[in-house]
């Protein structure tokens, strides 16, 4: 298998359009959580039938999203995922230039934020049962701040730089095979930054 590309930028129509989808957008999310599974896994996990799950997995696979893996078990008669890079960036500048550009951009951005919103929720429901030890790290702040927009292209490249940073030592500890103790205080932390100018 090729190595995967770190931040696939996504400047086409038709591959927005075909992630932008509220069921392959949980499948996606879904494959990159897993690293590599077989539609039966991820239709389990986004509670939808096998059929439809394998139906917008090509989807994906169409547009270079996802791509076939090695099996990871059973007896190889089905077909295994993996995202074909390690994210995917999408760019206000490369959707700017027709109205219906800017409106499948603007209905991609609602639709992630509207999953990551759920997301929140769920954990604020959630929250109790995680425990004392999660508490100190898991934060929801809003600074509100006068600023340039190169000043604001700046504070978002360091946020994006951090947060690699703690990207990169995480799965620097996983592919060194951390002992038992360290694996098992990790788990999967979502990280969403919203930095924007607004009028009263």
């Amino acid at each position: 298998m090729a190595e995967k590309e770190r931040d696939r930028r996504i400047q086409d129509m038709g591959t927005l359009k075909a992630l932008a989808h509220p069921l392959r957008m949980r499948l996606y999310r879904a494959l990159t959580l897993t690293g590599t599974a077989t539609a039966s896994q991820l239709a389990e996990q986004v509670d939808e039938a096998v059929s439809l799950a394998s139906y917008h997995l090509r989807k994906l696979a169409e547009h270079g999203l996802i791509e076939a893996a090695e099996p990871g078990s059973g007896d190889g008669r089905e077909r295994w995922w993996r995202p074909a890079s390690d994210g995917v960036r999408i760019r206000d500048e490369d959707f700017r230039d027709a109205p219906e550009q800017i409106a499948a951009h603007t209905a991609a951005s609602r639709l992630f934020f509207a999953q990551r919103s759920d997301m929140y929720l769920r954990f604020l429901d959630e929250r109790p049962h995680w425990g004392e030890q999660w508490a100190p790290g898991a934060v929801s702040s809003e600074a509100v701040l006068r600023l340039t927009p190169a000043e604001l292209a700046e504070l978002t490249g360091e946020m994006l730089a951090l947060v690699r940073r703690y990207d990169e030592l995480g799965r620097a500890a996983e592919a060194a095979g951390e002992d038992a103790g360290d694996a098992e205080g990790r788990e999967n932390v979502a990280v969403h930054t919203y930095a924007f100018p607004f009028r009263t």
